[in-house]
């Protein structure tokens, strides 16, 4: 069951829900679990192939623009459609909504890498068949999905018909009152051509505003008795005889696009076919990928099969989200559904990036490459938002402009371009990597502290920083955010200690490639140092904001569950007059830069705003959870870890249809090692805190630290630490400093 997620339901709400549960991927393209051959007239289905950061750009709309508003949004294109395969027995056509199902199994292979479909079907009129749909997006050939049918004829079937279309005419999805789904601008790519060349069907299409291309060249290994090319559909037919045993067709499509194969997508996409290999030899080459992928990346738990399900579950669609290449990221849907038009968030640094990183640092450091190739657009931003210096990161993007035109909420997070540099830094604390350092770390803090000195001020001898939005969207614009001072206290004190530990060479080049001046850096240190870091005396927290406190807190007794999410239910204003949290966000600070507040101050402040967060977002549980964990609260670590690990596979906020939540999906894996295993990475190394539930009896997981490989295991009495690769390594066991020997498994209670 734990590496297997079986989905049977033919309701409309389920069908949908699945078709992103059980979409493939791999970080270049990504396909719905859509049925081959649909759902018929009656039921909707949300058909979608996208292509990492392909996208288009539309205008936005504005009643009233202001100056430095946006003026183009960019979203996600639904690209090729090269799943269609319908079948036919003797002219009846099959369709799960007709006749009678026998027998219907659905199943996502977690460690294998595929999803298979298995049918036994009678139609109307008696024909009896068996019917069995397997499909892969290839971790090791990136460009290709294939698909193999099996069709077994039991009664009354003489012929088999299967017509295979790949469509070019495609639309995205819309739906309307939504903020978190595009409401408009269906269309976004234009046919270029499609055509029949020997063994080959290539479907070309171009973004309407940005002219990228994408193509699918589409092989066979059957011989079409008919193709038909109409309207950039590409319509193949294959007769085939029954009572000789069971039909195979398999259909391989490579995609490709200008983005990563140059201007040639359809040369370079035959050339990619030419190179494919059985279906059978792709299972097997899937597998081999897998199994590397899960021998560090695997967490195991035992005592609760269905926790266990969704951890992997999780960790398996990060992998197939996470952009893998200079030109992409990972959207905060992936790419499993058109939720948030697959733009990127600062989801990807504090809630996905840490599992990468400890897992597999050079897939975390492509992360880091590609927002580093953005920080010129940043630079720009900060300028048009009235900053002589500094880089300003946006809210939500793909290629590294704003797109969101809803500045209280977007524009106003000033704390990405922290989020960014603390994800930075991270990565230098695990690899210790020093050319890196001196690069492109280096930079990226030096512009963000840039910013900081910029955005704020000193007044009455604190260091403060006025109208801006922290994470949580229910309160907007707002002075000295507790969350931001927070991090951009972070960011500033290490801008400072990397300057001081570059060389003399690289400090001349820094200085001469951004034009840094070294009052700059004393003014750095200056502003960490005097932060303004709200704070109440009265009720021994720290204050969210200056005025948060201040407001009425929302009665929350009598609002109702039809009312939930708020924001789709209540204007912004009316949220931000209130004491309301959509997430977590002083507690999350209390997460990401602990050492800033002692103890008692972070456990007054989690009670306190525990019972002001809705976790509308899905970015709030996996926070409540690692912070209970830390204080004790042993009961809420694994609550709140529940609604974590089976938020999409339990729909729990409703949306799952629009894609998965990537972020929460990061955010099991920091519940797990950041929350029950107590990790915490500082400037000495690996801190251990263990906090183990009894529901789990037993947690193990691997993590990658300055080229080691270390397994922690925990159990009800004792955590065992294990150098499996690597030279000895020093960490820190609940305060204590620990020397592992390579292949020495230590053990402590806590």
């Amino acid at each position: 069951m734990t590496w297997k997620l079986a989905k049977n339901e033919l309701d409309q709400d389920q069908l949908l829900v699945n078709e992103s549960l059980l979409a493939l991927g791999n970080g270049y393209i990504g396909v719905r679990g859509n049925f081959e051959e649909g759902y018929g007239d009656d039921l909707k289905s949300i058909r979608g192939t996208y292509i990492n950061a392909f996208h288009d750009e539309t205008k936005i709309k504005y009643g009233e623009k202001l100056y430095a508003f946006p003026d183009q949004q960019q979203k996600l294109a639904n690209v090729i459609d090269a799943q269609g395969i319908d079948i036919f027995l003797d002219d009846e056509h099959f369709n799960l909504f007709e006749g009678k199902v026998v027998n219907f199994n659905r199943t996502l292979h977690i460690d294998e890498g595929y999803t298979s479909r298995e049918v036994h079907w009678v139609s109307p009129n008696g024909r009896e068949v068996k019917v069995n749909f397997n499909r892969l997006v290839s971790f090791s050939r990136k460009e290709l999905f294939a698909i193999q049918v099996t069709v077994e004829p039991i009664r009354n079937v003489q012929k088999v018909k299967m017509v295979s279309t790949v469509n070019g005419n495609v639309t995205n999805y819309v739906e309307k009152g939504d903020p978190r789904v595009n409401s408009e601008h269906a269309k976004l790519v234009a046919l270029g051509d499609a055509r029949v060349v020997g063994d080959y069907r290539i479907v070309q299409v171009s973004t309407m505003n940005t002219n990228l291309s994408a193509a699918c060249v589409t092989s066979y290994t059957a011989k079409a008795s008919e193709s038909i090319v109409d309207s950039g559909v590409i319509r193949d037919t294959f007769q085939f005889e029954a009572g000789s045993g069971p039909i195979v067709l398999t259909k391989k499509n490579v995609y490709t696009d200008t983005l990563r194969h140059g201007d040639d997508v359809v040369s370079r996409g035959v050339e990619l076919q030419r190179e494919l290999a059985s279906f059978d030899h792709l299972l097997v080459e899937q597998k081999y990928y897998l199994d590397e992928f899960w021998k560090i990346a695997d967490i195991e738990v035992q005592g609760d099969q269905r926790l266990q399900q969704g951890i992997r579950f999780n960790l398996f669609h990060l992998l197939q989200s996470v952009g893998k290449d200079s030109v992409s990221n990972i959207a905060a849907k992936g790419l499993s559904g058109e939720g948030y038009e697959g733009h990127y968030f600062w989801d990807t640094e504090i809630y996905i990036f840490p599992f990468f990183l400890m897992t597999n640092p050079e897939m975390a450091k492509s992360l880091l490459m590609h927002r580093y190739s953005t920080l010129d657009h940043a630079r720009n931003r900060a300028k048009e938002m009235g900053h002589e210096k500094g880089a300003l990161f946006p809210w939500r993007t793909i290629t590294g402009p704003e797109s969101s035109a809803f500045f209280p909420a977007g524009t106003a997070q000033y704390h990405i371009s922290a989020d960014i540099a603390y994800s930075f830094i991270q990565y230098y604390l695990v690899t210790k990597d020093v050319s890196f350092m001196q690069d492109y770390l280096a930079e990226v803090l030096f512009e963000t502290a840039r910013l900081w000195v910029d955005t704020g001020h000193m007044k009455d001898g604190h260091f403060r920083i006025d109208n801006v939005t922290g994470p949580d969207e229910y309160t907007c614009i707002v002075n000295n955010n507790f969350y931001t001072n927070s991090m951009a206290k972070y960011n500033l004190d290490w801008a400072y200690k990397i300057y001081q530990e570059l060389d003399d060479k690289a400090k001349t080049d820094i200085q001469d490639r951004i034009g840094l001046e070294v009052g700059e850096v004393l003014a750095w240190k200056e502003a960490a140092d005097y932060m303004y870091l709200p704070y109440s005396e009265k009720l021994g927290i720290n204050e969210q904001d200056d005025t948060f406190l201040s407001k009425k807190v929302w009665d929350f007794d009598n609002t109702s569950e039809e009312d939930y999410p708020l924001l789709l239910n209540y204007h912004p204003l009316t949220l931000y007059r209130h004491q309301v949290c959509k997430q977590a966000d002083t507690v999350l600070a209390h997460f990401l830069v602990e050492d800033h507040q002692d103890e008692e101050t972070i456990r007054r402040s989690y009670d306190y705003y525990e019972k002001v967060t809705t976790h509308d977002s899905s970015l709030s549980y996996c926070v409540f959870s690692i912070m209970a964990a830390k204080l004790g609260y042993k009961e809420k670590a694994y609550r709140y870890f529940n609604e974590t690990a089976r938020l999409d596979l339990d729909n729990l906020h409703k949306n799952t249809k629009d894609g998965l939540h990537m972020a929460n999906m990061g955010g099991t894996w920091l519940a797990l090692v950041y929350g029950f295993a107590g990790l915490r990475l500082k400037e000495d190394g690996l801190h251990f805190s263990p906090v183990v539930v009894e529901e789990f009896g037993q947690l193990s997981f691997h993590i990658k630290f300055q080229g080691r490989t270390l397994k922690v295991e925990l159990s009800d009495k004792f955590v065992h630490y294990t150098v499996m690769e690597g030279e000895s390594l020093n960490i820190h066991h609940i305060g204590k400093g620990v020397q592992l020997e390579p292949g020495q498994r230590k053990s402590f209670t806590y």
